[in-house]
């Protein structure tokens, strides 16, 4: 004996896809290119991080060993 499958109702559409994006999805890119934008127009405001200097020594280390 067969077992029927539940039918569910759907509404009537053309064929589309319905995708909802989370909040975040839009915001996210948003806040970064109002960031870069602000970076680009007051470039004086772009200050460097000051690094610990026994990482800039690892990171230079590294990299002398990796090009030999």
């Amino acid at each position: 004996m067969s077992a029927r499958t539940p039918s569910r109702p759907h509404p009537a559409t053309t064929g589309g896809v319905d995708i909802r994006l989370p909040w975040w999805a839009l915001a996210l890119p948003a806040l970064a290119f109002v960031a870069l934008l602000a970076l680009i127009l007051n470039p004086s405001e772009a200050h460097a991080a000051s690094g610990d200097p026994a990482v800039t020594h690892l990171l230079e280390r590294a990299q002398q060993l990796l090009g030999r």
